[in-house]
């Protein structure tokens, strides 16, 4: 069956991402090491996003017992997923711009995790779901801050390298999101986990962000004439 295929290729797609996420983190930027498994995460993540697509668009449509809440939050993380590896991908290509950017796809993908965070969060608040309610707001802000560094003129040399670490560590939460809400409760054969525990990733990983946005800001803080 297709819906099987696509299952199992989330699952092994979705535990090597999980292996590999931290790798590009800890070794030399730009090194060898960080490009090749790098690379393998975004290719993991493309996977994951595509079948998480497909697996929740089918059991919202398709499945009439199926849980609706789970398969429209499996719906939202693929589009997390897919925008922020996009962007932190597609920050490389233009980072010699000058200008402000105009290329259509990047600004959809943006776009569409701005937008669907906002629908999710308002169906999550219609059905009493505190993960459909909060979580979108971490998407609403980075889809937002996507539009904001495309749509401007760049201002700082470097500014390409931040914004990819940036994009790739928001990827990253939702993979370690993804597998605490639906690995980790399959695994440990439990209903589901705390909510606290939902949102710890991106309590983590947040500073982190700031952290390597503020060094790196420093580290490129000459003006672009």
């Amino acid at each position: 069956m297709i819906f099987d295929l696509f299952r199992i290729s989330h699952i092994i797609a979705g535990f090597l991402a999980l292996l590999v996420f931290w790798i590009p983190i800890v070794v030399r930027k730009g090194g060898k090491i960080h490009r090749k498994v790098g690379w393998v995460y975004t290719y993991s993540m493309a996977i994951v996003a595509v079948s998480a697509f497909y697996m929740g668009f089918y059991r919202i449509f398709y499945d009439p017992l199926g849980d609706k809440a789970f398969s429209w939050f499996l719906v939202y993380i693929a589009i997390l997923s897919a925008a922020t590896a996009w962007y932190g991908i597609r920050v490389l290509k233009f980072k010699k711009r000058k200008y402000a950017h105009r290329q259509i796809g990047d600004l959809a993908f943006s776009f569409s995790l701005v937008l669907s965070s906002v629908f999710i969060s308002v169906y999550g608040i219609y059905i009493g779901s505190p993960l459909l309610s909060y979580f979108p707001g971490v998407g609403l802000f980075v889809g937002g801050s996507q539009l904001y560094y495309w749509l401007r003129k760049p201002k700082i040399n470097g500014h390409w390298y931040i914004e990819h670490l940036i994009g790739m560590l928001a990827c990253s939460i939702s993979t370690i999101t993804a597998f605490i809400v639906f690995g980790a409760p399959r695994l440990m054969n439990i209903e589901s986990v705390s909510i606290f525990l939902w949102f710890a990733p991106t309590i983590v990983i947040t500073p982190v962000i700031i952290g390597f946005s503020v060094y790196y800001g420093r580290k490129f803080k000459q003006k672009i004439k």
